[in-house]
C-alpha cells in the first residue's frame, strides 16, 4: 500500500533529538528558513523543549535579549541586532482559548514585520494566517535520558508547501 500524499499546501518531516543542544541548534537551522510574516506554533508536554527550540530560532536570527519563558508576561519582543525581522515570543499556556483573548497582544499587527512564536498556540492562534509552521515536540516514551524528543513539522498554506523540511534533521 502506498503512503497517503500530503496536500499540496502543505510540508511535513518527523525527526529525533537527543539533547538540549541538539533542540537548540534545530532551532539555530530553522532560523534560516524563517522570516518576516511567519507564525510558528510549538505545542508539546510541559519541559519539552519548546523555549530551549526557541532560544535556538533567537540565535538564528541575531536577536537581542536572552530567549526565556515568557509565561507571566505571555509575550516578549526580541528586536533584531542586525536588519533581520524581530522575534515575538507568546506564550498562550495561560490564555483560554481562541484569537479573541490574544487580541491584546496585537500578533495581527506584528506577524507582517516579525517572526511570530506561540508556545501552546494550537487552537488559538490558527486564525491569523493560513500560512504556518507547526511543530510538535514529543519525549520519547522509554527514554532513560529523558532527553530524546520527537519532533514533528507541518507546513501549513502556500508559503511551505514547497519547503523542504527534511533539510533540518541534519545534525539532530
Amino acid at each position: 500500500m502506498d503512503a497517503p500524499t500530503a496536500p499540496r499546501d502543505r510540508a511535513e518531516t518527523e525527526l529525533t533529538v537527543t539533547s538540549p543542544e541538539q533542540m537548540r541548534e534545530l532551532g539555530r537551522r530553522l532560523a534560516s528558513l524563517l522570516r518576516a510574516g511567519d507564525l510558528v506554533m510549538l505545542n508539546g508536554e510541559l519541559g519539552a523543549g519548546k523555549t530551549t527550540l526557541t532560544r535556538g530560532l533567537g540565535e538564528g536570527l541575531g536577536v537581542r535579549g536572552a530567549v526565556t519563558s515568557p509565561t507571566f508576561v505571555i509575550a516578549r519582543v526580541h528586536p533584531s541586532l542586525g536588519d533581520g525581522p524581530p522575534l515575538v515570543h507568546v506564550d498562550a499556556y495561560r490564555l483560554g482559548g481562541g484569537l479573541d483573548e490574544m487580541e491584546d497582544l496585537d500578533l495581527d499587527v506584528s506577524l507582517s514585520d516579525s517572526v511570530i512564536v506561540v508556545e501552546w498556540g494550537e487552537g488559538k492562534v490558527e486564525e491569523l494566517t493560513d500560512d504556518r509552521l507547526h511543530l510538535v515536540i514529543h519525549r520519547a516514551v522509554g527514554d532513560t535520558t529523558d532527553e530524546v524528543r520527537h519532533v514533528t513539522l507541518t507546513g501549513l498554506g502556500a508559503r511551505w508547501a514547497a519547503q523542504d523540511l527534511s533539510g533540518l534533521a541534519a545534525g539532530a
